[in-house]
């Protein structure tokens, strides 16, 4: 009996000590963060669902941190970025992974720059000592550099130039972006890509790539203490170096409307869409950011929702129609609507009836149903996304990169579960003004 009352009083005492620590938070991703001397952030994301794992370097700049003049020079150095070392030739990098069963890739964006491969767990060391070495020893010639320039503008022709849609979603940023970098496409203009140079080149990766500047994500079949040994056996001895701040200039405030329309014979549909700028998690109102991801859920983020519902299903005049918004940005974001008309539906006839939707939601036609429905297909994706290798590793990586922290990221179930009615209500009426959209028109037709 004295040891079942112990046993009890043991039980209670437990009790009321986690009634007073409160509960605990659940982390998204379980993931472990810590840094090396030389100022490199180590993210661990365990995963043991299978022996692979992901290795992703992050580098906080971004077409958004070029030169003047210079657009396109951070592209063209992650592309020279696999043009060898001293001991790793030209093209060896990726040859290397491939023969040893993995994959990799590189991608920019205007905020960051992230390298990535994908290999079985006992490979990890292989390929952490190559993103080492060119982390520390990338070889930049100008035998390198006058071919992968040519490479570039190749991929701009093929990419860009040759894609309509692409073509005008760059005329479409240089509306909204009045003066901000963001309205500079990230592979760059033409007519300064052709003028990159091997001293452009050098310069941008002297300036920005240290790993004081740098956030390596390990995701997969690995522990903690394995990643911290292997991290500093390879990066640890990589010095840092003084990395500028990331000054760039402020999107003056916007005061007028803008329309596009653009035509071409290789549109066969009428392609729509409607823009406005908008906080990020760090820039502008950013304490509507998680309102505004929960609005774009609740207009167009299911087959229920308003903008499908109303321009899809009960009257056909589109065959696709949604919201879009992306907080994780450096700066401001964008918030908006776009749709693929039918055949036959006059532009003016849709306006008209995506108009009416929104303004019915503005004025009240958003319920405090249809946000909790949203809320919980968004923490739905969110628990699915952690049965995914590489999936958590962008995640925390993009995050991390803007300057958000771990403990943003891994909360973010929390944070869009505490988001309000009144809270969606008022975003939407900060950033749905029709007197400051961008709509753009891609239309089939010919061009004169």
């Amino acid at each position: 009996m004295m040891h079942a009352l112990r046993g009890r009083l043991a039980l209670v005492l437990v009790f009321l000590v986690l009634i007073a620590a409160g509960p605990a938070r659940a982390e998204l991703f379980e993931a472990h963060e810590f840094a090396l001397a030389n100022g490199l952030t180590v993210v661990v994301i365990p995963n043991h669902r299978a022996p692979i794992a992901t290795q992703m370097v992050w580098y906080k700049v971004g077409a958004a941190d070029e030169p003047l003049g210079k657009s396109g020079i951070a592209h063209f150095l992650e592309h020279l970025m696999f043009r060898g070392t001293k001991t790793v030739p030209p093209g060896a990098f990726s040859r290397i992974v491939a023969q040893n069963g993995g994959r990799d890739n590189a991608f920019t964006t205007h905020d960051y720059t992230a390298y990535f491969q994908d290999v079985a767990a006992d490979r990890l060391d292989l390929v952490m000592k190559l993103e080492a070495d060119r982390m520390a020893h990338l070889a930049i010639t100008d035998a390198v550099v006058k071919p992968e320039r040519e490479v570039i503008l190749e991929e701009r022709r093929q990419r860009i130039d040759n894609n309509p849609a692409a073509l005008f979603d760059e005329q479409l940023n240089t509306a909204l972006f009045l003066h901000h970098p963001y309205r500079i496409p990230t592979i760059g203009w033409e007519s300064e890509m052709h003028g990159l140079t091997t001293a452009d080149a050098r310069a941008f990766y002297r300036r920005w790539y240290a790993p004081n500047n740098a956030i390596l994500v390990i995701a997969g079949d690995v522990t903690t203490d394995q990643v911290k040994a292997m991290a500093e056996k390879y990066y640890g001895g990589i010095p840092a170096h003084a990395v500028p701040a990331r000054h760039r200039v402020a999107e003056p405030p916007k005061v007028a409307s803008a329309r596009l329309t653009m035509k071409s014979p290789r549109v066969t549909e009428v392609n729509w869409t409607r823009e406005f700028l908008a906080p990020s998690y760090r820039a502008g109102d950013k304490q509507y950011a998680y309102a505004l991801e929960v609005l774009a859920e609740v207009l167009g983020g299911s087959a229920d929702s308003p903008l499908y519902k109303g321009l899809v299903v009960d009257h056909p005049l589109a065959l696709t129609a949604g919201a879009f918004y992306d907080p994780n940005a450096y700066d401001l974001a964008t918030f908006g609507f776009s749709a693929r008309l039918k055949s036959g539906v006059s532009v003016s006839e849709f306006e008209t009836a995506l108009d009416a939707i929104i303004k019915t939601a503005l004025e009240g036609g958003i319920s405090a149903e249809a946000v909790e429905r949203a809320k919980t297909r968004m923490r739905s994706a969110a628990a699915y996304a952690r049965d995914s290798l590489s999936g958590p590793a962008r995640i925390v990586g993009a995050g991390l990169a803007i300057g958000r922290s771990l403990d943003d990221v891994e909360s973010w179930p929390e944070r869009i579960g505490a988001v309000t009615l009144d809270q969606v209500i008022a975003a939407a009426h900060l950033v749905i003004r029709d007197d400051v959209a961008v709509t753009g028109v891609l239309m089939p037709g010919p061009t004169s």
